[in-house]
């Protein structure tokens, strides 16, 4: 079942922000999520708010006004944002970070190596509470970020399952 519903997330077609933000601007992401778009939010509540979209030529649902930010749902809830290049981090993290700046920002970061005889991205993972930014990066950037819930954003990292 993680397996299906990872696999069915995925990025999007970039174009103009939905929302009237102008198109190339950056968004940030915290432990709850999006602007209007929180952890534990229902695939209907956001369908029914215009927020999920199923409607694009995508390898999943869609977030309106968030062209390369892919949802993960499990059980019908958000538990994971797998975040576009133009989303950062409160504090400014976003891809093409230095390793060194995650380190300096999140002092509790927390090294998790991919298992042996993959070909994954290493990873850092900085936690609080049930919540957690997962850093994907090849040893000196950021290559792509995860939030959410640490456990499932743990589990991705384990399990080696992209957006699509």
């Amino acid at each position: 079942m993680t397996a299906a519903s990872i696999a069915g997330s995925g990025a999007h077609p970039s174009g103009p922000g939905l929302d009237g933000r102008p198109a190339g601007s950056v968004e940030v992401a915290d432990l709850n999520g999006l602007r209007g778009i929180e952890f534990g939010d229902t695939e209907d509540e956001l369908t029914r708010r215009g927020i999920l979209r199923t409607d694009v030529d995508a390898c999943g649902p869609s977030l309106a006004g968030y062209d390369t930010t892919s949802p993960i749902f499990i059980d019908d809830r958000l538990v994971l944002l797998w975040l576009g290049d133009a989303t950062r981090t409160p504090e400014g993290v976003a891809a093409g970070s230095r390793v060194e700046e995650v380190r300096s920002r999140y002092p509790s970061v927390r090294e998790l190596d991919p298992p042996q005889g993959t070909h994954r991205f290493d990873g850092l993972i900085a936690r609080q509470g049930d919540r957690a930014y997962l850093f994907l990066h090849d040893g000196d950037a950021v290559r792509k970020i995860i939030v959410g819930y640490a456990d499932w954003a743990q589990r991705l990292f384990e399990e080696g399952h992209s957006p699509c």
